[in-house]
């Protein structure tokens, strides 16, 4: 994709018929279009790319960036731009709240400046009644698209820009995977992976499945050539994504596991660290733990949702597994591997839970001791077989709940993070502290954040760590190169 000379594409010939060629022609003719407008107004358009939800948002964020840089925009974080696009999340009803409330703002900058672009895309887009809401309520936007088509991005900018209005091409599903597009990344030295698209779980509450479509798995043989292009460019620890990796390589013709997946990335030359998220409890295997177990490069940390410590709740919620099956898979994990850091999603309050249910919970949390937790308060969303459940739960009780839950999490992390003082560990240098600038913030293999003095020659690299003073969920440490004579 970096060789590719979007000058030399003949835009009088029809675009071609097959991905990613096809986009590659509209970059070229997209590039024709910010040219001309540039030249008109004398000056460089500039746009934004907002990210509104997880992981696997903020790496197509990077996606569509990298395309509005290739056609000729220039990025800023600030949405009075000529181009703004968000990349929405519709796990909770508030994100999609917030996508209201900027929209209002956005349509005050679009009067000061006609000739803005204003688009739309992500999970969001792929509930009906949204469309319909910004149809009526929003006219002023130019373009909106969902989450199975957001590869035809520049075919879609090509057309707003031949087209007056608001111009929607939503899809219900899709079999089709497309990669090898431009691609901005936030980091240079890492970068998220996108090894899987879609979910087959329906837990109850959840409406990703019916937005996000289907599970599609990438082959291996594409995932290890684009980590293998990272790597050449200066990546050392990737992230590997999907909303649920642990049954990645179902559904592929020649099916292969997660495990293997894993084994093969592992001997990539060059690569440092592997990170993976997230992981359905019901899939994690034996063989995965394994394969953790012995790598030298995967890193020492597992997100291993639990949502909730009643079986008769996770029943409800349609997780398929009971309390003594996590519990078991947990301790397994500890036993395997005594210095990975788990961490955990909660939901307080899912219809029907008692304060029976919760004291179950409270007592999962005892027990796993988890090195950190995000806790959520249910939230109804529409189009989910929880919201139409009934006993929805008092607010006063699940705020009770909640209060008690945040603070036994508070507490265990505390003591799980504390163990590693004095301790010598590897961090990936991230970026200069935002609060001081005499320091840097690292993150350890755990996960765990520490910061310690230094400047930003050292951002991208590896280096040991003595962590001198826990804070919480924080180290204060030093590098010990010059200590140790190490380069």
């Amino acid at each position: 994709m970096n060789e590719i000379d979007l000058d030399k594409i003949d835009l009088t010939q029809p675009p071609p018929e097959h991905e990613p060629e096809r986009q590659y022609y509209f970059m070229a003719k997209c590039r024709e279009y910010v040219r001309a407008e540039s030249k008109r107004l004398g000056r460089p358009l500039i746009c934004g790319a907002f990210t509104f939800g997880c992981q696997m948002n903020a790496r197509d964020s990077e996606k569509l960036l990298g395309i509005l840089e290739a056609v000729g925009f220039r990025p800023t974080e600030n949405e009075q731009a000529d181009f703004v696009i968000y990349n929405t999340c519709t796990v909770r009803d508030n994100a999609n709240q917030r996508v209201y409330g900027r929209l209002g703002e956005l349509n005050r900058y679009k009067k000061q400046n006609p000739q803005m672009k204003v688009a739309l895309c992500g999970c969001m887009m792929q509930e009906p009644t949204v469309i319909e809401k910004l149809k009526k309520s929003y006219p002023f936007i130019d373009l909106i698209f969902g989450t199975h088509n957001i590869y035809k991005f520049a075919e879609l900018l090509c057309a707003s820009f031949e087209t007056e209005g608001m111009l929607i091409d939503i899809w219900e599903d899709t079999d089709k995977i497309v990669e090898d597009l431009p691609v901005e990344r936030k980091y240079p030295f890492k970068s998220g992976i996108n090894i899987m698209f879609g979910c087959n779980n329906f837990c109850s509450y959840c409406i990703v499945p019916y937005v996000r479509g289907r599970e599609r798995s990438r082959e291996p043989k594409e995932i290890i050539r684009e980590i293998e292009r990272l790597v050449a460019d200066g990546v050392v620890e990737v992230m590997l994504l999907g909303q649920n990796v642990n049954s990645y390589g179902k559904n592929l013709e020649e099916p292969v596991t997660f495990a293997q997946l894993l084994r093969e990335v592992e001997k990539i030359e060059g690569l440092r660290r592997i990170r993976f998220m997230t992981s359905h409890p019901k899939d994690l295997s034996e063989e995965l733990i394994e394969v953790m177990k012995q790598s030298k490069k995967i890193c020492r940390h597992l997100h291993l949702p639990l949502q909730s410590g009643s079986t008769r709740i996770l029943q409800q919620m349609n997780r398929r597994y009971t309390k003594e099956q996590y519990l078991e898979l947990a301790e397994r994990i500890r036993r395997e591997i005594p210095d990975i850091a788990i961490t955990t999603d909660i939901i307080v309050g899912f219809p029907g839970e008692t304060p029976e249910d919760l004291e179950e919970t409270l007592d999962v949390v005892r027990r796993v001791k988890y090195d950190n937790a995000f806790t959520f308060i249910y939230s109804k969303r529409t189009g989910t077989p929880a919201a139409a459940m009934e006993n929805q739960v008092p607010p006063e009780q699940v705020k009770e709940g909640f209060d008690r839950l945040l603070k036994l999490v508070q507490e265990t992390a505390r003591e799980q993070v504390a163990k590693y003082q004095g301790q010598v560990m590897e961090a990936l240098i991230e970026e200069v502290n935002e609060n001081d600038a005499s320091l840097v913030t690292g993150r350890l293999s755990n996960n765990t954040i520490v910061h310690l003095p230094g400047d930003a020659s050292l951002i991208g690299k590896i280096v040991p760590v003595l962590l001198d003073e826990c804070h919480g969920f924080y180290y204060i440490g030093h590098c010990i190169l010059e200590e140790t004579g190490a380069e």
